[in-house]
């Protein structure tokens, strides 16, 4: 019988009740349980690893009932029944708050509240039954009516989660587990549209209320993608500890271990092609632990198929805009990583989202947490993590080439884009010239090249890079050959095809006359400097030897074909 693998499932007792095949990760409960010295617990981790459902799976654990259904039995046969300690004393036992902000996502501060407003007459809904306790004064039997209704302040929202455990407390004379689940996706959209200080303002109120000195919380887990400072979000709270992928603890737990996937693949009878989705979907480290994607290792078995899953799904708006407007620097790292190199950096693990758009810094710490980058051998040093930073995977190269080629063909589709290369790599310059047109005039409204010159030619580096097929070609910049530097090579695999070097200048006056002098003299210094000695050295044969010139949105080119 097939593998029957939960697509999309964030409700553990579906699956459980539905019988399907599962990674069990209910040893996470234990570590929970254990880590009884922190009150609130932060575990960030990139979009489709888990959290959702690892949460859902802590609620049902912890609450004797979930949606008037009583939770008993769920966990009978699972890792942590058999677990010395028994945890199971803990199944059932406790109140539970549990909250996604997962769905989120405004372009307005209005439409937020309007949706926080919601999510919370939905809480609620589900604790109607504290209106008939004796327990509860009417004074509170009233504010609750009014959360239920949806007729209540901002204020008295931000002090809703702590006001409702404070009523759970009452009437069951026990204190309260908070969950709350993506806990930074308001917050993502707000830096995104524009309202960032009032979603901060709010969501400070909403979460400190509920964590800082309440003394209705028994304990409080909290997941999201981003680690967002503690000086923005959790001021005051000092009895926080947050796990970002850089730490060893709950490593284990988001994600699927080399083991699991390797059993998964047994039973599926797809070892055949193990090594194949380790280079698609292997590459992250969390901690001293390598994790595979889940949700593209169960798309993978589902469909029996290698592409890239995950990039349908993540939202990758912020990550895109912060890539493609970040400085010259940073376009030349990336495409380091792009050519399967790495980087060294620091991590700082808080992303203060202010810092984003003038601290390259807080746009790698972004990368890695949001599951674009990998780290590897992680230091800790004074201001922060030293790292080594990588592309984890095939399936996050194929984001990177997909995001960029894109972005150069704004107004187009992407075989637009690709025709553009392949009018370079079969020496079709004129072609080449013509679509050249229409990538100035997009990086050139878009980042204002006129005051960044150099923006256009990592422009086209990091097009070049991530679109051209690493086992097919090899491409440089800026690297010694013959008596100078080149600015661009390319450089085919297969001796018998055209190689391709690039010789780049910029121009302050826009002068057609101007340009196409200028461009003659690049051509002409590809030449005097013999920079065509790395392709004669390959043994290549056959060299299109290209001057460009350019002046904001103009430019000329030159042109000679060596063989």
């Amino acid at each position: 019988m097939a593998l029957q693998l939960p697509l999309g499932y964030d409700d553990f007792r579906e699956i459980v009740e539905n019988k399907l095949d599962f990674v069990d990760k209910t040893l996470f409960i234990k570590e929970v349980l254990d880590d009884y010295k922190t009150k609130v617990t932060v575990i960030t981790r990139p979009r489709r690893f888990g959290k959702t459902l690892n949460l859902s799976m802590l609620r049902y654990f912890l609450a004797g009932e979930v949606d008037s259904r009583p939770t008993k039995g769920l966990f009978d046969n699972l890792k942590i029944a058999k677990v010395k300690g028994n945890y199971l004393t803990h199944q059932g036992q406790y109140p539970v708050i549990f909250v996604t902000f997962k769905d989120i996502k405004t372009l307005t501060f209005k439409d937020a509240l309007e949706h926080f407003q919601i999510l919370v007459q939905n809480l609620f809904r589900g604790y109607r039954y504290v209106i008939e306790s004796h327990k509860v004064g009417a004074d509170e039997k009233k504010m609750f009516q009014q959360l239920l209704a949806g007729e209540c302040s901002q204020s008295l929202l931000e002090q809703s989660l702590k006001f409702l455990s404070e009523l759970l407390y009452k009437h069951h004379g026990k204190k309260v587990y908070i969950l709350v689940d993506e806990y930074d996706t308001p917050i993502q959209s707000s830096y995104v549209n524009n309202y960032y200080d009032e979603m901060i303002n709010f969501t400070r109120g909403l979460l400190g209320t509920a964590l800082k000195t309440n003394t209705y919380l028994e304990r409080a887990v909290i997941t999201g993608v981003i680690r967002v400072a503690k000086e923005s979000l959790f001021s005051g709270l000092n009895n926080i500890t947050i796990y970002s992928v850089l730490h060893t603890k709950y490593s284990e737990y988001f994600g699927f271990t080399e083991k699991e996937v390797s059993d998964l693949l047994v039973q599926a009878k797809m070892t055949d092609r193990a090594e194949e989705i380790r280079n698609w979907y292997n590459g992250y480290q969390f901690g001293n632990t390598v994790i595979y994607n889940p949700w593209s290792i169960v798309n993978c078995i589902n469909e029996n198929s290698l592409q890239p899953f995950w990039v349908n799904t993540s939202d990758s708006a912020l990550i895109r805009d912060l890539v493609i407007r970040a400085s010259v620097d940073f376009k030349s790292q990336i495409e380091e990583l792009l050519q399967n190199r790495t980087i060294a950096h620091i991590i700082d693990e808080h992303v203060v989202f202010g810092d984003l758009k003038n601290n390259p810094g807080a746009i790698w710490s972004l990368l890695v947490t949001s599951g674009y980058l990998k780290v590897l051998n992680p230091q800790l040093v004074e201001d922060g993590w030293l790292c080594t930073l990588a592309i984890p995977n095939q399936e996050i190269y194929q984001v990177y080439r997909s995001m960029i080629k894109r972005w150069l063909s704004e107004g187009r589709d992407i075989e637009w884009y690709n025709n553009f290369l392949q009018d370079l790599l079969t020496g079709n310059i004129d072609g080449f010239a013509k679509r050249l047109e229409h990538i100035m005039q997009q990086i050139v409204s878009y980042h204002d090249i006129a005051k960044e010159p150099e923006g256009f030619y990592h422009g086209l580096m990091l097009g070049f890079t991530a679109s051209l097929n690493k086992e097919q070609y090899e491409i440089k910049s800026n690297r010694e050959s013959g008596n100078g530097r080149f600015d661009i090579l390319i450089a085919p695999k297969n001796l018998e095809q055209l190689g391709i070097i690039i010789e780049l200048k910029s121009e302050k006056i826009p002068k057609i006359s101007s340009l196409k002098k200028a461009a003659k003299k690049a051509l002409s210094q590809i030449e005097k400097k013999n920079y065509i000695a790395e392709f004669l050295g390959r043994g290549l044969t056959r060299v299109m030897k290209i001057g460009i010139a350019f002046c904001g949105k103009e430019f000329a080119l030159e042109y000679k074909l060596f063989e």
